[in-house]
């Protein structure tokens, strides 16, 4: 850290009870258990993980979809990365949560997390933390996680560093992959075998991420869309 960035701290950040993880993650509703306290929390648990794994020095990537508040989440977390010292990958556009994966499985990265709850009804929100090869975190890797939010919260202080100024130290580094993610789809695609069939396709992305991959691989595709 330089004498030119804040680093700040808020004490007693919540409650490390709230944050459980099932088998999709972590959800909890906006507002309730779905706070600023709690995600900087995790953060600082995921931090404090890494480190102890000797994989601190490599970072992180960060999604999000397009879910209330999941852009905030995402900023909030990194603001307590970048204080401990872990650079951050922000993909700073909503995207498909198997990009996130793609991406920690391509660059041999140790761990991703996606702010997203799936299927969940729209007042929920949640994280999905994925680990070495681009999978979910399985029972083990979570419960590991839950024994550092103790650690954590026990801690009773936080440390987080205003986003801004984090991207200005290079502790964030906001980026798109997705043609990046799209071109490894298409790749392994018959995409020639779609086109012969000239189909015409009525695509419904439900304000979901879908909206934008999957109108770009039918469009590539040739399909008529509506």
């Amino acid at each position: 850290m330089t004498d030119t960035i804040t680093v700040r701290s808020t004490s007693r950040m919540g409650c490390a009870g709230e944050i459980k993880f099932g088998t999709g993650g972590w959800r909890a509703v906006i507002g309730d258990e779905f706070t600023r306290r709690n995600i900087r929390l995790l953060a600082k648990a995921l931090s404090m993980k890494m480190r102890d794994k000797g994989v601190g020095d490599e970072g992180i990537v960060l999604g999000y979809d397009r879910r209330f508040l999941s852009k905030e989440a995402v900023m909030w977390a990194c603001e307590v990365f970048a204080a401990e010292g872990i650079c951050c990958r922000f993909v700073n556009r909503s995207a498909p949560t198997p990009l996130i994966m793609y991406y920690v499985e391509k660059h041999r990265l140790h761990y991703g997390l996606m702010v997203t709850a799936s299927h969940n009804p729209a007042i929920y929100n949640g994280f999905k933390l994925f680990t070495y090869g681009g999978s979910d975190a399985d029972e083990t890797q979570t419960r590991e996680l839950e024994a550092y939010i103790v650690k954590a919260e026990q801690t009773q202080e936080i440390l987080w560093i205003d986003y801004e100024r984090a991207k200005e130290a290079g502790l964030v580094t906001e980026f798109y992959p997705l043609n990046e993610y799209l071109d490894s789809i298409i790749a392994n695609i018959n995409m020639q075998a779609i086109r012969d069939r000239g189909l015409h396709i009525v695509l419904d992305p439900m304000y979901g991420v879908s909206q934008t991959s999957i109108k770009m691989i039918l469009s590539t595709a040739r399909c008529e869309l509506d």
